[in-house]
This record gives C-alpha cells, sequence and structure tokens, in this order.
C-alpha cells in the first residue's frame, strides 16, 4: 500500500496500516511502512507517524505482544526452528527498539513540536514497560523500571550538540514523580560518566543541557515515605530503594559529584555557586564533600568567590569547617569593583553575618571598617546609602573600635597610618588611624549620604540599623524617591503686593515718562 500524497494522506494511509497490524498479525509488515513514515523530512507527516507508533506499540504492550526476556538476535531466531508465535513476538520486540531509538533521534530535530511529541510518546512507553515489564522479574515483587528506554530518553535530552533547554522544561512535569527523580539521578550521573570519557573536550552546550537537567531536580525537605509513582504498582514495597530519601540522597549527591569533578566554563561556575547553597547543600548526604570546590571556587578571586560565599557560610555555620584565612580573603575581596557587581547584595549580607560575632577581634573589624570607608570616596550614592549604616553597625558591635571616630586625648593625626595596599587586615593598622573619611562624606552632594554620614557626629545608638531594605537599593530607585519628594511651599518674590497695574507706582512712572 502506497502513501498518498499530503499530509492528509499521509493520516488516511496511517490509520489504514495501523488498523491492519492490530487486526491481523499476517499484516504485520505494515509496520515497516509506519516506520518508514518516521523518517520522513515533512513535519506533519513525522508527527502523524509518532501517534501512530504511540497508539501501535501502546496497544501491543498492553495485549502481551512483545517477546518478554533477553532478547536474541533477530537473524538467529528466524532461521531457528522457534515456534511462529516466538518468531513473531521476537521480530515486533526488534520493531519496538527501532521505533524508540528513532523517537530518541527525533529529540534533536529542529521543530519543537516534534521534539515535544516524540518525548512524550517515549515517556508514554516508559510507564507502560514498566505495567507490562519486557523482562522477568527475578523475584516476587521486584520493582522493574525500563531503566534502558529511560537511559535512552536521557541521552537525547542531554544533547552535546541541540540546546535543549526548552524541552527540559516540558520534561520537568515528570520529575514530580519520585520514580521518575530517582532514576533520572542515576541516567544523568551515567550520561556525564559515559560523555566525558568518549570526548576529551565536552560542549559548552552538553554542559549547559546537564546543568538545566540537574539544577530542575529537588528533592523533599523533610524525611518521608516517597509513593508517588509515575509507573503505577499494586503496593511500594519498604525493600524498594526508589520509595527511601535517603536513598535519593545518595543517588542526588553521586549526581552533581559527577559534574562538579570536571572543569566547568566559567560562566556554568558562577550558575552553580548561585544556587549551591539553597538547592544543593540542604540535599546531600555528606554537604562536606564540597568543601574542595568551594574551596578552590573562594580562591578563584573576583565575582566567583563572592558566590562561593553562600556555599562556604552553610558549611562553616552548620557544619563546623574550619576554613584558614578566611577573613584575610574576605578582606581581600573588598575593592572599588564591589559595589558595582550584581551580586553586591548577597556579598554584603553575607559580610554582615559573619562580621557580627562579638568575640572577633578589634584589630580586624576596624580593618574591614576602615576599608570600607575608604572604598566609600569613590563610591555611588546608591551603594553609600547601604555602606554608611553597615560601618556604623560595625562600631555598635565592638566598641573598642569607636576610637576610629573618638580617639581619647583628642590627638590629631599628621598622616593616615592606615596602609590600603596591605593584604593582611592585621598588618593594615586600621586602629591606629581613624575614619575621617565618613566627615569627608558629610559634605557630600547628595543630600541623604550626607545624613547618613552624619551619624557619627552624635552618640551611636543601642540598636543597630537593618541594612536588609537597602542592600538592593538601585540607583533608578534613589532617583524616583528624590522625584516623589514634596518641595517647601512657593517663596514670596515681592514684599509689598502690587495694587494693580494703575496703581501710584505706575502712575509716578507715567509722569517721569512725560516729562522726559
Amino acid at each position: 500500500m502506497e502513501l498518498e500524497p499530503g499530509p492528509e494522506g499521509a493520516r488516511r494511509a496511517l490509520g489504514r496500516w495501523l488498523e491492519a497490524v492490530l487486526a491481523s498479525r499476517g499484516q504485520a509488515n505494515a509496520v515497516f511502512d509506519i516506520l518508514a513514515v518516521l523518517q520522513s523530512e515533512d513535519q506533519e507527516e513525522i508527527q502523524e507517524a509518532v501517534r501512530t507508533c504511540s497508539r501501535l506499540f501502546g496497544a501491543l504492550l498492553e495485549r502481551g505482544e512483545l517477546f518478554v526476556g533477553p532478547l536474541p538476535s533477530e537473524e538467529s531466531v528466524m532461521a531457528g526452528s522457534q515456534g511462529a508465535v516466538r518468531k513473531y513476538k521476537v521480530w515486533l520486540r526488534h520493531r519496538y527498539h527501532s521505533c524508540c531509538n528513532r523517537l530518541a533521534e527525533l529529540l534533536a530535530h529542529s521543530s519543537f513540536e516534534v521534539k515535544e511529541l516524540a518525548l512524550s510518546t517515549l515517556m508514554k512507553f516508559v510507564k507502560l514497560e514498566g505495567m507490562h515489564p519486557l523482562e522477568k522479574p527475578k523475584w516476587e515483587g521486584n520493582y522493574l523500571f525500563p531503566r534502558k528506554l529511560f537511559k535512552l530518553v536521557l541521552g537525547g535530552l542531554l544533547s552535546p550538540e541541540e540546546d535543549q533547554s526548552l524541552l527540559l522544561c516540558q520534561f520537568r512535569e515528570y520529575l514530580d514523580y519520585d520514580d521518575i527523580r530517582y532514576h533520572t539521578m542515576r541516567a544523568a550521573a551515567d550520561a556525564l560518566a559515559r560523555v566525558t570519557d568518549r570526548h576529551p573536550e565536552v560542549s559548552l552546550t552538553f554542559w549547559n543541557n546537564a546543568f538545566t537537567l540537574l539544577s530542575s531536580v529537588s528533592l523533599p525537605r523533610q524525611e518521608r515515605k516517597l509513593s508517588h509513582l509515575y509507573v503505577p504498582c499494586s503496593g511500594p514495597s519498604d525493600k524498594w530503594k526508589v520509595v527511601h530519601l535517603r536513598e535519593h540522597r545518595k543517588v542526588f549527591q553521586a549526581m552533581w559529584l559527577s559534574f562538579l569533578k570536571h572543569k566547568l566554563p566559567l560562566s556554568l561556575y558562577k550558575k552553580v555557586l548561585v544556587i549551591v547553597h539553597d538547592s544543593i547543600l540542604p540535599h546531600l548526604a555528606q554537604p562536606t564533600l564540597l568543601i574542595d570546590f568551594l574551596s578552590s571556587a573562594y580562591d578563584l578571586g573576583g565575582a566567583v568567590s563572592l558566590l562561593a560565599l553562600n556555599g562556604l557560610f552553610v558549611l562553616i555555620h552548620k557544619h563546623n569547617l574550619e576554613y584558614p584565612d578566611f577573613y584575610r580573603k574576605l578582606y581581600g575581596l573588598l575593592d572599588p569593583s564591589v559595589f558595582h557587581v550584581k551580586y553586591r547584595a548577597r556579598f554584603f549580607h553575607l559580610a554582615d553575618l559573619f562580621l557580627s560575632s562579638s568575640h572577633l577581634p578589634a584589630y580586624l573589624v576596624a580593618a574591614f571598617a576602615k576599608r570600607l570607608a575608604r572604598l566609600a570616596l569613590t563610591a555611588p550614592p546608591e551603594a553609600l546609602l547601604m555602606v554608611l549604616p553597615f560601618i556604623c553597625n560595625l562600631l555598635r558591635r565592638h566598641p573598642a573600635c569607636r576610637v576610629l571616630v573618638h580617639r581619647p586625648g583628642g590627638t590629631e593625626l599628621d598622616a593616615d597610618p592606615f596602609d590600603p595596599a596591605e593584604d593582611d587586615p592585621a598588618k593594615s593598622r586600621a586602629l591606629e588611624s581613624c575614619l575621617w573619611e565618613l566627615q569627608a562624606l558629610q559634605r557630600h552632594y547628595h543630600p541623604e549620604v550626607s545624613r547618613a554620614a552624619s551619624v557619627i557626629n552624635q552618640a551611636l545608638s543601642v540598636p543597630e540599623v537593618s541594612i536588609a531594605p537597602l542592600l538592593e537599593l538601585t540607583a533608578y530607585e534613589l532617583f524616583e524617591q528624590d522625584l516623589r519628594k514634596t518641595g517647601p511651599q512657593p517663596v514670596p518674590l515681592e514684599f509689598v503686593p502690587a495694587q494693580g497695574l494703575l496703581g501710584r507706582r505706575d502712575g509716578l512712572c507715567a509722569q517721569l515718562f512725560t516729562l522726559s
């Protein structure tokens, strides 16, 4: 039966072939015609063929028409003396594998509609294979998940050549199922190892696809039995790893470690560090395994170091990480660019937490206050409105540092002993200096900055000033605030009000004009 031209003709022909195969085993060769349309270059014909394959092999799986067990080669079975039914089932199972392989190839099709349809069809087969396994259980109650087929799906999503970000967003809805999430993590770890072993230089596209997938995996926060399964079963058994959160944590950890052990592009490095404290560390079985990764990131400097602070804070605060020279490196991050980077708010929020302890030595806190005051001389107004309260809070927490604004004896300094080029806060001589920069900022052109710098002229209040509302302040918001301010009432320009156009003054002017 030949394929009629046009999408409508293809739809009618595929419908006839589907009915013929499902009605009689003698018409099984029509499967070849259906699979041939899957190879078409016409987008609409491909979509019709995918829908037909979905109905065809879905029905065959439900009817038990496919061979169950280790699949022998097609040639050996056809040449052997096995029965006709066995040969038919083996042959049909090979056609099913050909269909799945082609659907996996279509995950890289240029049309997103074809990609989406191929993905939904493959995931339908995953569910049906789980309900009607194509392998025999090793023992009664054994959980049979179609791992081979699912690895084929993950292999198409983690393409080294094709950007699959949109398709991965569609796949994210399946990650709500506990079994899909568990096997996604296992298959992703295997795919990472396979691709990196085969290719000495892995493409940026693959790393981006891998990160999009890995970052979409989110585990439950509280310990509970996991029973929301994509593949239906009569009743989950406690022997299944897929229903235990601790097993999910182990696989989650193995997946991320297999990703982070590679040398990642800098852009991806930053993306990982943005989510590591909130989306990765809380779900790891052993969070301390990320110490090396975060320490090396913190040593890189620049924006990467700023982002690594979040993860290090979690390890220091919750897992008792001891990091030598931590405050020295934090001090080294203070440079003029810190007021202009994208992650400024996050950095100052964490710096505020790290400097909140009252057990820090006075020389260390004084060094941070002095360096921030020096950098404030060239900072934009929106940053100054956050930095100035930050410095004052340091003085409130550590009374020993108040000598920076009120030195006993009132001695004046001929020169500033502070060394801004010194990387070690212990050698910066900040305690011998004073915060003359704050006095200079009292003459700032912006009135709000001048008012904030003038706080040191009075005794500092005991409660700290919250800097949280100021962390995200932008120049645009500052400008809008100035525009919304109501100005003073109009000032009268003349003390004696005018009496009219022809009043006494106007008459006198007219007489003078006449006499002249």
